[in-house]
């Protein structure tokens, strides 16, 4: 079989099953171990898969820029959005996530809501601008330009003096055993560190992050409460969740 063609068979499988086996795969097709790891591995620096012990996951589209994720997803996104949003109560304070997802978040916000939002997006921070009973705290840092969030020590620093009741966390990889995860080193620290400072965590999990893995761990499933996830996800991409304990809430599209 030409490179090529594992190559090729490689995706399919991965798209058909969500995972790869390395040594089961070695075994059907009979060829070394090494010669699937290596195809692994240059299939991983296309950003086509994600590399994981023992074999590869699906790489997650989320790994986009900012300006690239606005298009995934978009009904979906709003739906979640909206969910979120209604489950924010007048006197809370909210740590908000960057990315797309979360600036639906902010933009389901109802008039009447009188709350605290902490975010160390400015996406985030300028959608709450023209809310009148929002008060923002902004959580400054280098900006990471990829997702438009602030980053570094002295973002991790700010991140100590607040305590929230929720985490609206954005991720790019959600899998029952990798865990939580996202692109970059830097913001897994800050998405972490906003996780332990909030008295409960709920992911906004839309359909092409749930499966997928990317380099960088924030948190295992266990140290979050729940999930949020559109409604045309499958009931088997979510029991696994469920059964461990996570509430698991459908966005449902507005009528």
């Amino acid at each position: 079989m030409l490179t090529q063609q594992r190559k090729a068979h490689i995706l399919a499988v991965l798209k058909n099953r969500g995972e790869v086996v390395a040594k089961a795969l070695s075994q059907q097709l009979n060829l070394s171990e090494d010669t699937i790891r290596r195809d692994l591995r240059e299939l991983a620096a296309e950003g086509l898969l994600q590399r994981v012990h023992g074999g590869a996951l699906p790489a997650s589209p989320a790994l986009a820029d900012f300006s690239g994720r606005q298009a995934i997803a978009t009904d979906g996104k709003r739906a979640i959005g909206r969910t979120a949003a209604a489950m924010i109560r007048s006197g809370q304070v909210i740590f908000v996530d960057g990315g797309t997802t979360a600036v639906q978040l902010v933009r389901h916000l109802p008039p009447e809501l009188e709350a605290t939002i902490i975010t160390h997006s400015p996406s985030i921070a300028v959608e709450l601008v023209g809310h009148p009973g929002v008060t923002v705290e902004m959580i400054g840092g280098r900006l990471f330009k990829h997702s438009v969030v602030a980053v570094g020590a002295s973002a991790i620093e700010a991140i100590a003096r607040f305590r929230a009741d929720i985490y609206f966390m954005g991720v790019t990889g959600i899998h029952p055993e990798i865990g939580l995860t996202t692109g970059d080193s830097e913001e897994a620290v800050m998405k972490r560190t906003l996780s332990r400072h909030a008295a409960e965590t709920i992911v906004l999990a839309s359909n092409e992050k749930l499966g997928a893995a990317s380099s960088y761990v924030i948190l295992p499933m266990n140290e979050v409460q729940g999930l949020i996830v559109e409604c045309s996800t499958q009931e088997e991409a979510v029991a696994t969740y469920r059964n461990a304990g996570l509430s698991v809430m459908v966005a449902w599209n507005a009528n």
